[in-house]
């Protein structure tokens, strides 16, 4: 099995290197990342500049580019065929509800999805974390079973495990997205040459965290698996906007 591995914190972060270690016992795994931290980078690829890719001591590959740019350049350039997978993590964070928009992480895993590969982000509930393994057992745990039981087509997984002890996860638990409230406001500053200078907000908690939303699940030590699609059409108001068009 082959698997092309990528994220959005950078090819030098600690949840990257976790998971290429446990994968590597059971695939042949290449590393694709960006080369500095891509955090909110979403689904942006690089178009005004040539990208470079470059290999550091530890075997990893590096791209001056955002995550999707990461994901696309291996597939399409890298590769003489198509991984069996792409993975994207292990983010230190969470990736829950409108998070997915905005996520670098989740766009490396969607990039792969879009090209016709079966894909899956891999994020730890944590912002301060710094053991890895819980989540990068869960990958692998993941991984073994789509070996065992691959899905008919591409599919696209959003994985969030909390941050606790591999033992005291309970079962993986399929959800859908839930929501946030709306960021909190900017955050103004000065800097030492007296220029006005702005930091976005954080993200606003939890707004719809019922059961059997990502939020729930991760919220009761479960592991969150929400299968993720690409559509934006907003199909319940085509017949609305269509009636708008012609009145």
């Amino acid at each position: 099995m082959r698997i092309l591995l990528s994220n959005d914190d950078g090819y030098f972060a600690p949840g990257l290197a976790a998971l290429a270690q446990v994968l590597a016992a059971v695939a042949e795994v290449t590393v694709v990342a960006p080369e500095r931290d891509r955090s909110g980078a979403s689904n942006s690829l690089t178009l005004d500049r040539p990208l470079t890719l470059r290999r550091a001591a530890n075997g990893f590959y590096f791209v001056n580019g955002t995550p999707s740019d990461c994901v696309h350049l291996a597939v399409t350039g890298l590769f003489e065929t198509l991984p069996d997978m792409v993975i994207s993590g292990i983010n230190l964070g969470a990736n829950m509800g409108d998070d997915t928009i905005y996520s670098g992480t989740v766009a490396a895993a969607t990039e792969g999805y879009l090209l016709g590969i079966p894909s899956m982000a891999v994020s730890l509930v944590s912002h301060d974390a710094s053991d890895f393994s819980a989540a990068a057992r869960v990958a692998l745990a993941m991984v073994d079973r789509f070996v065992r039981q691959p899905f008919r087509e591409p599919v696209l997984l959003n994985v969030n495990v909390p941050d606790v002890p591999f033992e005291a996860l309970g079962p993986a638990q399929v959800t859908r997205l839930g929501r946030r409230h709306k960021a909190e406001p900017v955050v103004r500053s000065t800097t030492p040459r007296n220029e006005t200078v702005y930091w976005v907000g954080a993200a606003g908690g939890a707004a719809d965290a019922g059961e059997g939303t990502d939020f729930h699940a991760v919220a009761h030590n479960l592991v969150s698996v929400t299968p993720l699609q690409i559509d934006l059409t907003h199909t319940a108001q085509i017949g609305v906007v269509a009636d708008w068009l012609i009145r």
